[in-house]
């Protein structure tokens, strides 16, 4: 997964834990796609200071998902659903009960795994 992207999903999921600065710093950079000289400005700090917040922030973030796994868990149950969603799709091209039949068990299976 791309980082950008990485980090702007463990913004919205743990972004609460972040001090004010670190979350609202982080959102305006991956976000809102600001630059650290736009962030420094705005805030009245140096660029420097900014680039040591946001990797503070970012340090944060990833030593959370270590330790919870929220994100991770996340990804596979989400990848789970769409090979759900794949074999249900399969059951109305089917003609064959006993197929239909395995593809249901199979669906159940999945979905236990997800509870």
């Amino acid at each position: 997964m791309e980082k950008n992207v990485e980090i702007s999903i463990l913004c919205d999921m743990y972004g609460k834990l972040l001090t004010d600065k670190q979350y609202i710093f982080l959102c305006d950079y991956y976000n809102n796609d600001l630059s650290l000289s736009e962030i420094a400005e705005n805030n009245n700090i140096t660029r420097q200071a900014v680039r040591d917040i946001i990797k503070k922030g970012e340090n944060k973030l990833f030593e959370i998902e270590e330790k919870l796994g929220f994100m991770k868990k996340a990804l596979r149950e989400k990848q789970q659903i769409n090979i759900i969603l794949s074999e249900l799709l399969k059951i109305k091209d089917s003609s064959s009960e006993k197929e239909v039949n395995r593809i249901l068990e199979d669906v159940k299976r999945k979905l236990n795994s997800l509870i």
